[in-house]
Formats: C-alpha cells, sequence, structure tokens
C-alpha cells in the first residue's frame, strides 16, 4: 500500500475510491473495504482510501476535544494494508476544508486531483460542509462528473449497527468482549515502557509500567486483563492492570498501564511495546491488605494462562 500525503496531481489508474474517518477499522468498515477492493480489481482499477488527520470532530467542534480514538494513524494503515488497499491518502483537516461545500470538494478533489471512476461509500457516509453531500447529492454530482457511485450496507451486531462509538462505549464500559468481537481482532495500545514505583516487584510480579504514544488513544476501562504482549517481533503472555493502585498506593489520581509478562524479566525501559488485550478478567479492586493483593495477583495469573493457551 502506498500513502499519500499529498492528495494533487496523482497519478492512479481510475481509482475506485472511499471517503471516510475509519476509526477501528471494525467489521462494517472491513466489509466495505473488501468491496471496494474486489470491485477495484475486477475492473483491472487501484483501490483509494481517503482519510482525514486529525479527525474532523476535533477540529470542528470543542464539545468532542476529548474523543478518544480506537486506532491511530499508523495503527490505521496497517489495518488497511492488510485489506489489500492499494492507496491511503491522508488528508490534514482544517476548519478551512470543513467548510468545503461536498459539489466542490468532489470537483477539485475527487475529480481534477485524483480522477475518481467510482465512489464507494458507507450506509451513512455524508461529507461536505454541514455533512451536505448525502447519498442523493453524490449520486446527482457523480452524473455532472462522470463518475459511478455504489453504497455499501452497514454490518450489524446483536445490538444493532456496528459502529465505533459503540465499540468506545464497550471499551470503556469494561465489555472487551464485543468490542473485540466487533472489532473483528483484539484491541491494541502500543507505548514505551517508562519508570514506575516498582510496586509490583516487592509483590512478587514485576510489571512494565506503560505510557501510550498517542494521548488521544482510548484506554479500556479501569479493571484487569488477560493480554498478549509484541516486544521486538516476539509476542509474551501476561496479565495487564489498568487503574489507580489503590491497595498499594492510596491516593493516586493519575491512572497506571502495568503488565505482568509471564516469564520474562529482561530490561524494557524506553523499549516501545503493544499490548493486545484478550480477555477481562475482572474490575480494579481495594484489597484489605497486601497479602490478599498477592493471592489475587496470582489467581489472576491462573486464570490468564488458562485463557490464553
Amino acid at each position: 500500500m502506498i500513502i499519500h500525503k499529498d492528495y494533487r496531481n496523482l497519478r492512479i489508474p481510475d481509482p475506485f475510491v472511499t471517503i471516510g474517518v475509519f476509526d477501528g477499522v471494525h467489521l462494517g468498515h472491513q466489509a466495505l473495504l473488501r468491496q471496494l477492493v474486489a470491485a477495484a480489481r475486477e475492473k483491472g482499477s487501484e483501490s483509494v482510501v481517503i482519510t482525514f488527520d486529525p479527525h474532523p470532530k476535533h477540529v470542528l467542534s470543542q464539545d468532542n476535544e476529548n474523543l478518544l480514538f480506537l486506532t491511530t494513524l499508523t495503527e490505521k494503515g496497517k489495518l488497511l494494508e492488510k485489506l489489500m488497499v492499494d492507496h491511503l491518502i491522508v488528508i490534514n483537516f482544517t476548519k478551512d476544508l470543513g467548510n468545503i461545500e461536498a459539489r466542490d470538494f468532489i470537483r477539485d478533489v475527487l475529480v481534477k486531483s485524483i480522477g475518481i471512476k467510482h465512489l464507494l461509500v458507507g450506509y451513512n457516509n455524508q461529507f461536505g460542509k454541514a455533512r451536505g453531500g448525502d447519498i442523493s447529492k453524490i449520486r446527482e454530482y457523480a452524473r455532472v462528473y462522470g463518475f459511478t457511485v455504489d453504497q455499501a450496507e452497514g454490518v450489524s451486531g446483536e445490538e444493532g449497527i456496528i459502529s465505533s462509538t459503540a465499540i468506545r462505549e464497550a471499551l470503556l464500559s469494561g465489555d472487551l468482549a464485543n468490542a473485540n468481537k466487533w472489532l473483528g481482532y483484539s484491541y491494541q495500545v502500543t507505548g514505551k515502557v517508562v519508570e514506575g514505583k516498582k510496586l509490583g516487584r516487592s509483590l512478587g510480579f514485576p510489571t512494565a509500567n506503560i505510557k501510550p504514544d498517542e494521548d488521544l488513544k482510548l484506554i479500556p476501562a479501569n479493571g484487569v486483563y488477560a493480554v498478549e504482549v509484541l516486544i521486538e517481533n516476539e509476542l509474551r503472555q501476561g496479565v495487564l492492570s489498568i487503574g489507580y493502585n489503590p491497595t498499594v498506593d492510596p491516593g493516586r489520581k493519575t491512572r497506571s498501564i502495568e503488565v505482568n509478562i509471564f516469564d520474562f524479566e529482561d530490561d524494557l525501559y524506553g523499549k516501545s511495546v503493544t499490548v493486545f488485550f484478550r480477555y477481562r478478567l475482572r474490575d480494579e479492586k481495594r484489597f484489605e491488605n497486601t497479602d490478599q493483593l498477592r493471592k489475587q495477583m496470582a489467581h489472576d495469573r491462573d486464570e490468564a494462562l488458562k485463557l490464553l493457551v
């Protein structure tokens, strides 16, 4: 997959295009993207995904300044590449861009710059100023500018149409099982290992403290998780805790992300690791003493080993 940071004057043969933020690249997105790739290949064309960075909601409304994301731009790119997308165009989203009418965006970006052949839109896709480019308008402009349009259907789960919003809510409420099911893969967080207070080591369970690479990356609900940890292309098993360490560090004001990696003693300070959230084991809990906590941590390890076979 080729990543483009400038959409002007691209030379892509008869591009089949879709547009969206695609946060999470969940099962609904995946169905649309597979449809795009298959249609492009059938016609001997190339598939093009147009996305925006930063997220339009962050730029257009202060009400969304605390909106957290399922995927960083790097993670999104890797997921799109796995789906065999040919081109990813990342457009820098600004307030000026947000004020462009849908017709002007189609004419200036899709037609003049990219030379669009076909546009595939999602079931609820709208773009342009005030989201004025709905499917009826898009079809109208397609007739004017000479490209074809198709609309993909949404993908439903047990709770309705799968969406990035529903997945965010699931992760924040501790419903990892449904979040992973709707994503189609295990949720992940990448970050650097930083110095901690070595509280886990004093209990016999040394932990690596992780600082996520992106401040706006969504961190799942406080609790204890069975995870797999990617360290320099090696996948290890472990138990990860998110929260305030109420038993050993009462009064703590900031959340920590700490992972006990099984049978691993190497120095990880400063190194990048990726955590894959496989199962949620339990809520965060304050114990009466460290002996109770130590017993629970041993139980958590045993449960994780059973689940991660």
